[in-house]
């Protein structure tokens, strides 16, 4: 099965619209507000890291943060105070990450901010009940970038996204053992398949039911509701996105297994 025949499926006659969007560029916006240098971003990926919440003076974890962009939506929330991890386990990925936050953030609030290289898929055997708010914006399909990409595409197949959506189970299951009791977790992915989005919400209900909660973030002025969560497509956002987003919240007294 093809690329294209695969996610047809799945969008039926929005495929058409929906993967000229995504082969055509993603409109960036400027975030300099706090910071000491522009960065620029899908707008799409500001509105999913202030929907994490993040408060001064908090314990925060950025589990998959590079390159680093909703690390610095974050950091500028969090004014310096409090304590941030930025972990990415890749040491490319870091590297690009230390390079960010090191040329946008002013010296007080970079170091409020320490960079990990752990592998996020087993960070609940570390650390448990630990952070306030854990963003987990976990790697995926990132079909813009596949499409964008003649060798990318040719190499595709369908076994690749649930491959991840296995990993992506992991990462969410580590993160909901690293929160705390009524902490939340920002869930997202940049995908369009529902084996990355809503199906990994449906197994963590189920795996882990009693323990935790998934609902929609507010206050996203553009997308669509799905059946857990938010996404935002390119087609019908100005060409924003693909992003899909659920907030985790772990319950504050869990229910006895």
């Amino acid at each position: 099965m093809t690329f294209h025949q695969w996610y047809e499926q799945q969008y039926r006659e929005r495929w058409k619209d929906l993967s000229a969007s995504l082969a055509a560029e993603v409109p960036l916006t400027e975030l300099s507000n706090g910071l000491a240098k522009t960065y620029h971003l899908d707008e799409a990926s500001v509105y999913a890291a202030s929907a994490l919440g993040a408060l001064p003076g908090e314990r925060i974890l950025d589990a998959c943060a590079a390159p680093g962009g909703k690390t610095l939506v974050i950091a500028v929330s969090m004014q310096g105070t409090g304590s941030l991890t930025a972990n990415d386990r890749s040491s490319a990925r870091r590297a690009r990450l230390h390079r960010v936050l090191n040329e946008h953030l002013d010296e007080h609030t970079r170091n409020s901010i320490s960079i990990t290289s752990h592998d996020a898929s087993r960070w609940g055997l570390y650390e448990q009940n630990e952070y306030d708010r854990i963003l987990l914006d976990v790697p995926c399909s990132s079909e813009r970038h596949v499409m964008q990409s003649p060798k990318e595409l040719a190499r595709w197949n369908p076994s690749r996204s649930r491959r991840l959506a296995v990993q992506q189970f992991a990462m969410a299951a580590a993160a909901l053992e690293a929160v705390k009791p009524g902490g939340r977790i920002l869930y997202s992915t940049c995908s369009i398949s529902e084996l990355e989005n809503d199906g990994v919400m449906e197994k963590l209900l189920v795996r882990r039911a009693g323990r935790c909660s998934v609902t929609p973030p507010e206050g996203i002025p553009w997308g669509e509701p799905t059946r857990h969560g938010w996404i935002i497509l390119p087609d019908r956002c100005g060409g924003r996105g693909p992003l899909y987003i659920a907030v985790i919240s772990k319950a504050k007294q869990e229910q006895s297994l």
